[in-house]
């Protein structure tokens, strides 16, 4: 099942945010994150807060329903124009994810952007993003979706091979993705994203580099290519436990890493994420951007997550739980926190140093400086851009970039 939520304080009944969260908001960007929970069937490796039919029967009636989920969800979006009231910035992104999004109608994923829109305002150049999974979409959804306003969508592909497929309870066939990439372009999508997975037990260097070839193949502008993560109380984790299928190691996942930095530069591809590569900058994800960068976002949905001024908070995680709050006037806040100054500058050394920009060596204390040194003479920060005080990681450093970061964060 889904993984717990922290505890954090309690969100006020109304939502209300600290006046100091608000001050200073109209310098800084805002997003909204619009979460699904629903899935046609669990993947062994997914441990995000989603929910199939059967999971969800007899646990929320009606509100858990997916049929009137978009007019709940466009609830919270009227509690947030509530909440940040005046509040005069148009929104720079809206990002639909899950769960599979394109389960839902695409008149209702178009009726959740529209409650954005109509609140808020979109900028004119504003980002609109949806997930979706390459056997639940076609010519004429992706026609609607880009109609209803969406300009960017990222399928998940995962592999090109069919094995891999099936340890990772993918049920697309391969080829679907990149038919989908076709269709999306002939819809008008001016961006399209395919996330690719590496290191799945039974994967082979031969197999990933036929599905980068294949991702890179059908013409998509960004390509996201992650480590397989196993999670505990996941499927998979427990296939592992039994000895069904075996597990990867680091090495594996630094080689696979290199192959994906190899192929996907010299189709002309850069990395700006160390797990992002876009052909150009305008191809660049800015959603994630403004999570990268600690900017203002509004998570709506069960489970969601946001952040406004230096305060976070997190929903209930349950759709019947979340509609059931929204219904009874209520924030479906689940818990929230206050970050600290300190909190706010470890959060930012994280994060910021993934970005191919790197991040401002003053930010780091004397520890995480002395750090920063080693790390330069080891190979693992650029030199140039530590002459100009910057932190920017090499390949090496990409490879290491957890370890990197926690010694620079102390």
């Amino acid at each position: 099942m889904p993984s717990a939520l922290p505890d954090g304080e309690p969100v006020p009944a109304d939502g209300a945010l600290p006046a100091a969260a608000l001050a200073g908001a109209a310098d800084r960007p805002l997003g909204f994150y619009l979460h699904v929970p629903y899935c046609a069937t669990r993947c062994g490796y997914c441990d995000f807060n989603t929910y199939t039919a059967t999971e969800l029967r007899g646990t929320g009636g009606v509100l858990a329903s997916r049929d009137n989920y978009a007019a709940t969800l466009a609830d919270e979006v009227r509690l947030a124009r509530a909440v940040l009231g005046d509040d005069p910035r148009e929104v720079r992104t809206v990002f639909v994810g899950g769960g599979t999004p394109t389960l839902l109608d695409a008149a209702d994923l178009v009726r959740m952007l529209s409650a954005v829109r109509e609140e808020f305002g979109l900028a004119a150049d504003a980002e609109i993003t949806t997930e979706a999974n390459p056997d639940s979409v076609g010519p004429e959804y992706l026609a609607a979706l880009r109609a209803g306003g969406f300009n960017r969508i990222s399928f998940g592909m995962q592999s090109a091979r069919r094995h891999v497929l099936e340890v990772l309870d993918r049920t697309h066939t391969p080829g679907r993705p990149e038919e989908c990439v076709a269709e999306a372009r002939a819809a008008g999508f001016e961006h399209v994203n395919l996330d690719l997975i590496y290191g799945t037990p039974g994967e082979s260097d031969d197999d990933w580099r036929a599905s980068l070839d294949a991702a890179l193949g059908a013409g998509p502008d960004h390509v996201s290519a992650y480590a397989l993560i196993v999670e505990e109380g996941t499927g998979l984790a427990r296939r592992i436990r039994r000895g069904e299928v075996p597990m990867t190691d680091d090495d594996e996942h630094a080689d696979r890493y290199l192959i994906a930095e190899e192929t996907l530069s010299a189709a002309g591809f850069a990395w700006y994420e160390v797990s992002n590569w876009a052909s150009s900058e305008a191809g660049r994800c800015l959603h994630n951007e403004l999570y990268w960068r600690g900017a203002d976002w509004w998570g709506a949905g069960p489970g969601a997550h946001s952040h406004v001024g230096g305060v976070r908070w997190w929903n209930v995680k349950h759709p019947g739980a979340y509609a059931a709050a929204l219904a009874a006037g209520r924030s479906p806040g689940a818990g929230r926190e206050v970050l600290t100054e300190e909190d706010r500058r470890v959060e930012r050394v994280l994060l910021e140093l993934r970005l191919r920009e790197g991040v401002p060596l003053d930010l780091l204390r004397e520890a995480g400086l002395a750090a920063s040194r080693r790390a330069l003479s080891d190979g693992l920060l650029q030199e140039e851009a530590y002459g100009r005080g910057r932190a920017v990681l090499t390949l090496r450093g990409r490879l290491l970039a957890d370890a990197v970061v926690r010694d620079l964060v102390d």
